[in-house]
């Protein structure tokens, strides 16, 4: 997960694709990772950075023993399918 930092100053996962900042909002409560927003710029669009950015979350998840709550859609439909 070397590429995707937690920028917990800003409560967000941030990937930095091609000189495009892709984020993935958050709220954290007790042991739960509340993803309430995903944001790709457009240029990266449909190369697979949300999903790249999502296993990465997933994968810090795990290591802190966080249980994942997705409210963004996006996050929603990545959990459901690699869940």
């Amino acid at each position: 997960m070397s590429e995707i930092i937690d920028n917990v100053a800003k409560s967000r996962y941030e990937l930095l694709t091609e000189g495009h900042l892709s984020i993935a909002s958050y709220q954290k409560d007790d042991n739960r990772l509340i993803i309430t927003h995903v944001e790709v710029p457009h240029a990266l669009r449909g190369k697979g950075v949300a999903a790249k950015l999502m296993a990465g979350i997933v994968q810090d998840a795990q290591t802190k023993s966080l249980t994942i709550v997705p409210v963004c859609s996006y996050a929603a439909a990545y959990i459901a399918r690699h869940s």
